[in-house]
């Protein structure tokens, strides 16, 4: 396969953004990669604006009660069943809504690099909780610091009250000390399993004692249940709090190459360069954890558009569907199908299936979604009837939430899911004559070394006009399974 200044340009934005878009697809011919990079920068350089679906549990919860006992009740956390329910009902709406809307902002943004990079933490950062406001507070924290420094975004996160909630710290007190939120500082945030000691968890566990949160979602530090005594975190002794502890697992080289080598595997390749992950990870730490200066060296590096690293990259369900609208934009006739696509293929945005986020890979992949994926262009274009069954749950609770409410959104969801604008994508190879037609839609639509056989491809394709074998040649390639890969 050579690689050539399209296939190049189309690697950096399908590994850095979520692929191509239609309106810019035709320039990708000419533009360089250091200006492509540039452009990516500057787009995504504006703070972004935050997307809001809920108040505050108080302020939302409020607007709908007018007896005053009520409202202290709430202020208690006495809240009858009803109540509970009620609420709950409003954050699985909310959440809905958060969902579909960041999966718009990841489709439509111009900051692309931003909102690619902020998918990343989002996986790496993985909380599951039902408050939905607390879930949009983080997003918020994500991206607007997904491109900045780790070290901010690691405080932020780690007081913010949906990691504080989904990591129990809200019962790590004195005398009864909870491990879990220091543990997975240490194991999935910062260093990486093997380069801890139990004991520095229980150590660590203790530091991060009184660190909680009000009912209105702002981080307290509850002194009277902190432990305030000495203790010995990675060789280190002293009277530590919670910063102290983020600030000794920051001054370890180890949390640089983990997090380095996560990203290396994440945007780069699968199969890690060891050499390479050292390279970039001592530069990362003698940046002093500049995120967008990492990015940097790995999107400006000659070794980034080697053969070897392009197309080898399975797409998650995110970037799949994200992908596809952006090279076909579209009208959808019920936003929800998205949901029903995101469950069935496994990757729901603020629904990680454990702690530890989405594993990635290959795990993408098995004998049914795999089918799916391979439907799902059709099932767009054709307005094909959309009868799909989610997968099962990993956590028991929260999987049979949404089974029940996928089911609803099985009934809301009949056929006929998208309008496409061909006519954007027909621009793409206006230029181009009929005779390298096909091959132009294949180098456009395709990142892979293997290509889809010409002579199966016309078998399939539509020759009445133009537009039509465009439109068809399009839809097919997005069928096959070369096209999973990025």
């Amino acid at each position: 396969m050579a690689v050539s200044n399209r296939l190049k340009n189309q690697h950096l934005l399908w590994r850095s953004a979520f692929g191509p878009m239609a309106e810019n697809a035709a320039d990708l011919d000419n533009i360089s990669q250091k200006k492509l990079w540039e452009l990516l920068l500057n787009t995504s350089a504006k703070k972004p604006d935050k997307i809001e679906v809920a108040q505050n549990l108080v302020d939302g919860f409020f607007k709908g009660i007018k007896d005053v006992s009520d409202m202290a009740n709430l202020q208690k956390r006495e809240l009858s069943a009803d109540q509970k329910k009620q609420i709950q009902q409003q954050s699985r709406e909310d959440l809905k809504n958060l969902n579909l809307r960041w999966l718009g902002e990841l489709i439509n943004s111009e900051a692309q690099l931003r909102e690619k990079m902020s998918l990343f933490w989002h996986g790496h950062f993985a909380c599951r909780v039902i408050n939905s406001y607390y879930q949009q507070e983080l997003l918020q924290v994500i991206r607007e610091n997904a491109l900045g420094n780790f070290k901010d975004l690691l405080k932020e996160v780690s007081k913010s009250p949906s990691m504080l909630q989904f990591l129990n710290n809200q019962q790590n007190k004195k005398q009864h000390p909870n491990e879990n939120f220091a543990r997975e500082v240490m194991e999935l945030f910062t260093m990486g399993r093997g380069n801890y000691t139990e004991n520095d968890v229980k150590e660590a566990a203790r530091a991060f004692t009184g660190w909680g949160f009000n009912l209105q979602g702002d981080f307290v530090f509850r002194r009277n249940l902190h432990d305030d005594g000495s203790k010995t975190v990675l060789g280190k002794s002293g009277n530590f709090e919670g910063d102290d502890i983020i600030n000794l697992l920051l001054q370890q080289k180890q949390t640089a190459r983990f997090i380095t080598k996560k990203i290396y595997r994440y945007f780069v390749n699968d199969t890690v360069d060891d050499a390479k992950v050292e390279w970039l990870s001592d530069r990362f730490y003698k940046n002093d954890y500049d995120i967008k200066k990492l990015l940097e060296d790995i999107y400006t590096s000659d070794w980034f558009y080697d053969e070897k690293n392009i197309g080898t990259r399975i797409k998650s369900p995110i970037e799949l569907l994200a992908g596809i609208r952006r090279l076909l934009p579209m009208e959808m006739q019920n936003d929800q199908a998205q949901l029903l696509f995101q469950r069935t293929l496994g990757q729901i945005l603020f629904y990680p299936p454990n702690v530890a986020g989405w594993p990635g890979g290959k795990n993408w992949i098995d004998s049914s979604s795999l089918m799916l994926r391979l439907r799902i262009p059709q099932i767009i274009t054709a307005n094909e009837a959309l009868d799909i069954r989610p997968k099962t749950d990993d956590d028991a609770a929260m999987g049979q939430m949404m089974d029940a409410n996928m089911k609803k959104l099985q009934d809301t969801v009949k056929g006929g899911t998208a309008t496409v604008d061909w006519t954007a994508v027909n621009k793409i190879f206006e230029k181009v004559p009929r005779e390298n037609l096909l091959q132009k839609i294949s180098a456009t639509v395709l990142q892979t070394k293997s290509q889809v056989s010409n002579k199966i491809l016309d078998k399939y394709l539509n020759n009445e006009s133009r537009e039509n074998y465009i439109k068809s040649a399009v839809v097919n390639l997005m069928s096959t399974p070369e096209y999973q890969l990025c």
